[in-house]
């Protein structure tokens, strides 16, 4: 059922006959009225109006939830089993929740409003997909009922710098970087309002939803200190948690009992 939102126009509401896909997945096309750039998003609506909005991490798509194996076997059951739809947009790929990302997906979650009545949006996401969680909660927190964000960064001028002075040993950190710029048009010395405006570290007063935050301390592609950061900056938010996996890494938070501790901790709370 194709229909228009003010910022993209839906080109096709598609099944999606994947053999990874769950029954009633469906594949929307849609063009961004900024630039008519084509992009899609997987939909499975659940057994209320609450949605998850998964984003993938880098150098993945809009259905890593579904074929990455440990992200499909952990995940899915538990965001299924509570009646939760599920929204994952695959968002321009590697955008790090630049300003056209963050465009799509706000008039994505409006499309969902109507199209699939969708009332809350709850983020569910790690790696890049919880930096572009906590950046968009940052910008549109009246769209933004709920965030779980797993090893996120929190400031992406200071992440970006700090994967350039490790790309050396680590060379995804310079592919990372490198996307960042893309996304934004520009390093953070050519464009500091940008990032600065994408930042939710500097967006902190806003996050007053419900929030929880999770990294380990070993974690190598991105520091655990930019979650320090950001729990030091919301210590007194009221809705907020901080949880530190000692010497988790990268993808320590992403499964075990913390992920269905963390859900239901936002759920009870929105």
């Amino acid at each position: 059922m194709p229909g228009t939102e003010k910022g993209i126009e839906i080109l096709a509401r598609q099944c999606e006959h994947a053999p990874w896909a769950v029954s009633g997945t469906v594949r929307l096309e849609y063009r961004s009225r900024l630039d008519g750039r084509v992009d899609w998003s997987l939909a499975l609506p659940g057994r209320g109006d609450t949605w998850i909005v998964c984003l993938h991490g880098h150098g993945s798509h809009g259905d890593q939830l579904f074929t990455r194996i440990d992200l499909r076997a952990d995940w899915v059951p538990a965001f299924r089993g509570r009646g939760l739809g599920i929204l994952a947009p695959n968002l321009r790929d590697n955008a790090w929740m630049g300003p056209r990302a963050a465009h799509d997906l706000r008039h994505l979650l409006e499309y969902a409003r109507t199209g699939f009545e969708a009332r809350r949006f709850l983020f569910f996401s790690g790696s890049m997909g919880g930096t572009g969680s906590l950046i968009f909660a940052g910008l549109h927190p009246g769209l933004t009922h709920g965030v779980v964000a797993l090893c996120p960064a929190a400031d992406l001028s200071s992440y970006h710098r700090w994967c350039r002075s490790n790309q050396a040993k680590t060379p995804v950190l310079g592919e990372i970087a490198d996307a960042i710029e893309t996304a934004y048009r520009g390093t953070p010395a050519a464009n500091p309002q940008v990032y600065r405006a994408h930042s939710a570290l500097a967006n902190a007063p806003r996050l007053q939803m419900p929030l929880v935050v999770v990294h380990g301390s070993g974690d190598r592609t991105i520091p655990v200190e930019q979650s320090r950061r950001l729990a030091e900056r919301l210590a007194r938010t009221s809705r907020f948690a901080y949880l530190e996996i000692p010497g988790g890494n990268h993808d320590s938070p992403l499964h075990g009992p913390v992920v269905t501790g963390a859900l239901d901790q936002v759920l009870e709370q929105m």
